[in-house]
Protein backbone atom coordinates (compact mmCIF):
# COMPACT_ATOMS: atom_id res chain seq x y z
CA UNK A 1 0.00 0.00 0.00
CA UNK A 2 1.13 3.85 -0.65
CA UNK A 3 0.73 6.12 1.66
CA UNK A 4 0.07 9.72 0.47
CA UNK A 5 0.85 12.16 3.18
CA UNK A 6 0.73 16.03 3.51
CA UNK A 7 3.68 17.68 5.67
CA UNK A 8 3.21 21.01 6.25
CA UNK A 9 5.80 23.51 8.27
CA UNK A 10 4.40 25.17 11.56
CA UNK A 11 4.40 28.54 10.41
CA UNK A 12 1.97 31.31 9.04
CA UNK A 13 2.30 31.02 5.55
CA UNK A 14 1.57 27.76 3.80
CA UNK A 15 5.01 26.03 3.44
CA UNK A 16 4.20 21.90 2.50
CA UNK A 17 5.00 18.73 0.62
CA UNK A 18 2.69 16.21 -0.41
CA UNK A 19 4.57 13.15 -0.16
CA UNK A 20 3.83 9.51 -1.21
CA UNK A 21 5.42 6.28 0.43
CA UNK A 22 4.98 2.64 1.13
CA UNK A 23 3.35 1.61 4.52
CA UNK A 24 6.01 -0.88 5.39
CA UNK A 25 8.59 2.03 4.94
CA UNK A 26 10.03 2.67 8.68
CA UNK A 27 9.85 6.01 9.88
CA UNK A 28 13.21 6.28 9.38
CA UNK A 29 12.90 6.07 5.81
CA UNK A 30 10.05 8.74 5.89
CA UNK A 31 12.48 10.71 8.21
CA UNK A 32 14.78 10.73 5.36
CA UNK A 33 12.04 11.98 2.19
CA UNK A 34 11.18 14.45 4.52
CA UNK A 35 14.43 15.85 4.70
CA UNK A 36 15.16 16.09 1.16
CA UNK A 37 11.35 17.10 0.28
CA UNK A 38 12.24 20.22 2.34
CA UNK A 39 15.95 20.41 1.30
CA UNK A 40 17.79 20.10 4.72
CA UNK A 41 20.88 17.97 5.00
CA UNK A 42 19.55 15.54 6.79
CA UNK A 43 22.25 15.55 9.98
CA UNK A 44 20.37 16.60 12.73
CA UNK A 45 18.38 15.23 15.52
CA UNK A 46 14.88 14.59 14.71
CA UNK A 47 11.19 12.65 16.69
CA UNK A 48 7.98 12.06 15.61
CA UNK A 49 5.49 12.70 17.76
CA UNK A 50 2.06 10.70 18.12
CA UNK A 51 -0.72 12.90 18.85
CA UNK A 52 -4.65 13.43 19.13
CA UNK A 53 -6.94 15.25 16.60
CA UNK A 54 -6.46 18.37 18.33
CA UNK A 55 -2.51 18.09 17.60
CA UNK A 56 -1.64 17.45 21.64
CA UNK A 57 1.91 15.83 21.41
CA UNK A 58 1.74 12.38 23.04
CA UNK A 59 4.79 9.12 22.57
CA UNK A 60 8.08 10.09 21.12
CA UNK A 61 9.74 7.92 17.86
CA UNK A 62 13.14 8.95 17.96
CA UNK A 63 15.85 8.76 15.41
CA UNK A 64 18.48 8.01 17.86
CA UNK A 65 18.34 6.72 21.65
CA UNK A 66 20.01 9.22 22.94
CA UNK A 67 19.65 8.03 27.33
CA UNK A 68 22.19 7.04 29.12
CA UNK A 69 20.58 3.66 30.24
CA UNK A 70 19.66 2.01 26.98
CA UNK A 71 15.42 3.38 28.06
CA UNK A 72 12.38 2.01 26.15
CA UNK A 73 12.17 5.02 23.80
CA UNK A 74 10.84 3.91 20.23
CA UNK A 75 13.44 4.14 17.37
CA UNK A 76 12.37 5.57 13.83
CA UNK A 77 14.33 2.23 12.57
CA UNK A 78 12.24 0.02 14.71
CA UNK A 79 8.51 1.83 14.20
CA UNK A 80 6.84 1.31 10.77
CA UNK A 81 4.25 3.72 8.67
CA UNK A 82 1.70 1.48 8.63
CA UNK A 83 1.47 0.59 12.44
CA UNK A 84 1.53 4.31 13.82
CA UNK A 85 -0.29 6.15 11.39
CA UNK A 86 -3.55 4.77 10.28
CA UNK A 87 -6.93 5.98 8.80
CA UNK A 88 -8.20 5.80 12.69
CA UNK A 89 -4.80 8.13 13.99
CA UNK A 90 -3.67 9.74 10.76
CA UNK A 91 -1.88 12.52 12.53
CA UNK A 92 1.85 12.98 13.47
CA UNK A 93 4.17 16.06 14.63
CA UNK A 94 7.75 15.61 13.47
CA UNK A 95 10.64 17.81 14.80
CA UNK A 96 14.09 18.40 12.62
CA UNK A 97 17.08 20.23 14.65
CA UNK A 98 16.64 20.56 18.38
CA UNK A 99 18.22 23.90 18.48
CA UNK A 100 16.24 25.12 15.68
CA UNK A 101 12.79 23.54 16.43
CA UNK A 102 11.58 23.17 12.89
CA UNK A 103 8.56 21.99 13.21
CA UNK A 104 6.30 20.12 11.05
CA UNK A 105 2.49 18.47 11.05
CA UNK A 106 2.37 15.46 9.22
CA UNK A 107 -1.18 13.74 8.04
CA UNK A 108 -2.26 11.11 6.28
CA UNK A 109 -4.22 12.02 3.36
CA UNK A 110 -4.90 8.78 1.53
CA UNK A 111 -4.46 5.52 0.94
CA UNK A 112 -4.36 3.72 -2.29
CA UNK A 113 -2.57 0.82 -4.43
CA UNK A 114 1.39 0.84 -5.32
CA UNK A 115 1.46 1.68 -9.06
CA UNK A 116 4.22 -0.90 -11.27
CA UNK A 117 7.18 1.04 -12.67
CA UNK A 118 6.76 4.37 -9.94
CA UNK A 119 9.67 4.55 -7.18
CA UNK A 120 8.55 5.44 -3.91
CA UNK A 121 9.27 7.82 -1.75
CA UNK A 122 7.81 9.93 -4.03
CA UNK A 123 7.41 14.27 -3.66
CA UNK A 124 3.75 14.48 -5.57
CA UNK A 125 3.61 18.52 -4.83
CA UNK A 126 5.50 21.48 -3.31
CA UNK A 127 3.94 24.31 -2.22
CA UNK A 128 6.29 27.62 -0.86
CA UNK A 129 9.72 28.06 0.32
CA UNK A 130 11.32 27.04 3.40
CA UNK A 131 12.64 30.26 5.16
CA UNK A 132 16.56 30.54 6.30
CA UNK A 133 15.38 30.39 10.03
CA UNK A 134 12.78 28.66 11.63
CA UNK A 135 9.38 30.36 12.91
CA UNK A 136 9.65 31.68 15.91
CA UNK A 137 7.66 29.69 18.33
CA UNK A 138 5.45 30.82 21.48
CA UNK A 139 5.52 28.16 24.47
CA UNK A 140 2.74 28.94 26.61
CA UNK A 141 2.60 26.38 29.67
CA UNK A 142 -1.12 25.26 30.29
CA UNK A 143 -2.60 26.09 33.34
CA UNK A 144 -0.07 28.30 34.64
CA UNK A 145 -1.01 31.31 36.90
CA UNK A 146 2.62 32.75 37.09
CA UNK A 147 3.25 35.87 34.46
CA UNK A 148 7.03 35.63 33.86
CA UNK A 149 7.44 38.82 32.30
CA UNK A 150 7.23 39.75 35.54
CA UNK A 151 10.08 41.85 36.65
CA UNK A 152 11.12 41.14 39.85
CA UNK A 153 10.92 44.14 40.99
CA UNK A 154 8.32 44.41 44.21
CA UNK A 155 9.57 41.78 45.84
CA UNK A 156 6.61 42.31 48.81
CA UNK A 157 4.13 40.38 46.41
CA UNK A 158 6.25 37.19 46.81
CA UNK A 159 5.73 34.80 49.21
CA UNK A 160 8.96 34.52 50.36
CA UNK A 161 10.66 35.00 53.65
CA UNK A 162 14.45 36.33 53.31
CA UNK A 163 15.13 35.52 56.75
CA UNK A 164 15.09 32.03 55.69
CA UNK A 165 18.18 30.37 57.51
Amino acid sequence: MIYKIRVILDAEEDIFRDLEIEAHNSLEDFHNAITQAFGFLGNEMASFYTCNDEWQQEEEIALFDMSESGSDVRLMNESFLEDIMTQDNPKLIYVYDFMNMWTFFVELADIEEKEDGRSYPNVLFSFGELPETPPEKNFVAENSAFDFDDTFENYDDLDFDENWN
